[in-house]
């Protein structure tokens, strides 16, 4: 190749990279019910882009002799689905996502999951997606999982739908059919708030009104699917919204340089702009802007960089940036929908983690507004939330935290809940408004505190939380080291699970629900005690793990005392002191712990109290001796 052919292929290929760089993108998924087609209209996509090279297609052939459920013809579904359970099953399990390009404009297609139990990668490959194709099977119509799958495409602020009524060609491209579904659609769908809404009929295993117009289907005038993904208006209002920068590191390489880094969540900053930190209302103005190509004047919605600003303020990772005159909520409470994607049901009262952006409290559900009935949108009364419901709670947060309506912005908007033990995450959700009942309550400074209470009674403030079984002896190990201490002249008070359900506790009854919040009542109870200085012995079988935990973390370092009373059940069914096990054995309680209801025993416990062949004073001994070792008694 001479000098000029390779200057002039040198200058094809430089054109032809700025060309792809200066397309736009549009994120589309594909949802729908079980085996509605939707990794198959994929394949066909990427198949008909020519975006499959020789070995890839050679390797598709063979995987259909293998894999395939269309006899004879290629599965362009493989394509898509790569674990090999999905090949084998022939669905889709996980999310998948593929790219593919046209002259037009570049895609980002996730491939969803249709089975109900796989709704969590639904909602995950929807949080990113500017338009959602909704597969249809022209023969079974419309499911419940369509249903879901779009409710939940509007909650997660999707604007722009296609109701792709697929395998048209097995009702013998039935123009009544499409109808029928179409208008079915548009009347369920009709207060989801979708920009653009349009219905597609198509084979994806055919390929008809996938790229190309079908023959078959002369009644149809409209647009193929591919016409409509390289000209539908998906322009988001990131750029045009108010400056929103969340601080993912505190960048510190040298003792002459401190910037904060992230990826701007909305709108644009320009040096000298105002800046401030919402939660503290510090502020300051921008010194410098630094990309990953230096130095720049401003920048966008979506641009990863470095701020530099011209005053020392206090800024962690977590913190959320925001223009001085627009700011966005501070709260620590707040109403939000909740898709719950755990096995584990949620259960109000109990204590989560809650990540948005780079900020992780420690939060709670403190009440279920409703639950959306997805087959009839109705709002239902719950108690709990199973695996892919749907419901609005009300959050209380450890700590006030700065956010936005997700219908504002779906960057600070959108949050996580992660499980305290398994560090799962457990539900995605959509912040509605923030609850003001905290914003004009303050702590009230006391002249007295909880030092000086314990001091004037010579003792270390704690809680001696006893967990076990029902009839394990709890409260007979309780009582007796109680009046142990108080002979020796310490202050202490008992909490006993019985008495407390007499008066504090008496509207709650024995569900996982009400145990999680009467849990949560004698923990704060047990806080305000330690406050008082006194030492407080609470007796319940408090048979979770996480809400144990959750009292922990009310205490301050070294006030949780965690005493497990382990005697083994059947001695606790000889024992039997109320009668209990023997009514639950004949059905007469429900939910009783040990028989049809779950006792997590403690893992790392300060105390261990095997009670077998062991009398209730050795056992007393045996935590007096703890208390008076770690200096929480005199005497």
């Amino acid at each position: 190749m001479d000098l000029k052919t390779q200057l002039t292929s040198d200058k094809s290929v430089t054109d032809y990279i700025l060309s792809q760089e200066n397309k736009d993108q549009l994120r589309f998924l594909t949802c729908g019910s079980v085996d509605d087609g939707k990794s198959t209209l994929i394949g066909r996509l990427l198949f008909d882009t020519k975006l499959i090279f020789e070995d890839q297609l050679a390797a598709l052939e063979k995987d259909s002799v293998k894999h395939g459920t269309v006899g004879e013809d290629i599965d362009l579904a493989l394509l898509v689905d790569g674990l090999e359970a999905e090949r084998e099953q022939g669905i889709t399990i996980d999310v998948a996502y593929r790219f593919f390009a046209t002259d037009k404009r570049k895609f980002v297609v996730a491939d969803t999951p249709g089975h109900e139990q796989y709704t969590r990668n639904m909602a995950t490959g929807a949080s990113t997606a500017d338009l959602a194709v909704l597969l249809v099977d022209a023969r079974a119509g419309l499911m419940p999982q369509t249903r879901r799958h779009a409710y939940i495409a509007s909650l997660l602020g999707i604007r722009h739908v296609v109701l792709a009524v697929n395998k048209i060609d097995l009702v013998e491209f039935s123009q009544k059919r499409f109808n029928e579904i179409s208008e079915a659609f548009n009347e369920f769908a009709a207060d989801f708030g979708f920009t653009t809404q349009i219905a597609i009929p198509m084979s994806a295993r055919y390929g008809d009104n996938v790229t190309i117009k079908s023959e078959s289907m002369p009644w149809y005038g409209g647009k193929t699917l591919l016409d409509h993904l390289e000209t539908v208006e998906v322009a988001g209002t990131d750029l045009e919204g108010p400056f929103r920068f969340p601080v993912q590191w505190v960048n510190r390489p040298n003792l002459d340089f401190r910037g904060f880094s992230g990826t701007v969540a909305g709108g644009s900053v320009s040096v000298g702009d105002p800046i401030v930190v919402p939660t503290s209302g510090q502020t300051s103005t921008v010194k410098r802007i630094i990309t990953p190509h230096g130095d720049a004047d401003a920048a966008g919605a979506g641009e990863a960089i470095t701020l530099q600003l011209n005053d020392e303020i206090d800024i962690s990772r977590g913190d959320l940036l925001s223009g001085d005159n627009d700011r966005p909520d501070v709260a620590d409470q707040m109403a939000a929908h909740l898709i719950w994607m755990s096995e584990e049901a949620l259960m109000p009262g109990r204590r989560y983690l809650l990540k948005i952006g780079g900020a992780t409290v420690s939060a709670s559900i403190t009440d279920i507004k409703y639950q959306v009935d997805i087959n009839s949108f109705e709002h239902l009364a719950a108690k709990k939330l199973d695996l892919n419901e749907i419901a609005v709670c009300n959050f209380s947060l450890a700590k006030p935290l700065s956010f936005d309506p997700y219908k504002d912005n779906r960057h600070t908007g959108s949050f996580i809940l992660i499980d305290r033990l398994s560090n799962a995450t457990v539900a995605a959700g959509m912040i509605a408004f923030p609850l003001r009942r905290a914003t004009n309550i303050h702590w009230q400074a006391l002249e007295v505190d909880k030092n000086a209470r314990a001091e004037a009674k010579q003792q270390k403030p704690a809680v001696l939380w006893f967990t076990g079984l029902s009839g394990s002896g709890k409260s007979t190990v309780a009582t007796l080291l109680e009046k142990k201490l108080h002979d020796l002249g310490n202050h202490t008070y008992v909490l006993d699970g019985d008495n407390v359900r007499h008066g504090l506790n008496r509207d709650l009854g024995f569900s996982d629900e009400d145990r999680v919040e009467n849990i949560r009542r004698v923990s704060e109870v047990s806080k305000l005690m330690t406050d008082a200085g006194l030492i407080t012995l609470v007796s319940f079988i408090s048979p979770f793990r996480s809400e144990r935990r959750m009292a922990r973390d009310a205490m301050g370092d070294g006030e949780f005392v965690e005493i497990f009373v382990d005697t083994p059940i059947d001695d606790c069914r000889k024992r039997d002191p109320k009668g209990l096990y023997a009514k639950a054995d004949r059905g007469e309680i429900k939910n009783f712990t040990g028989i049809d209801s779950p006792y997590e025993a403690p893992e790392e416990a300060e105390i261990h109290l095997k009670t077998v062949g062991r009398s209730a004073e050795e056992l007393v001994e045996e935590i007096f001796a703890y208390l008076a070792s770690n200096g929480y008694i005199r005497g």
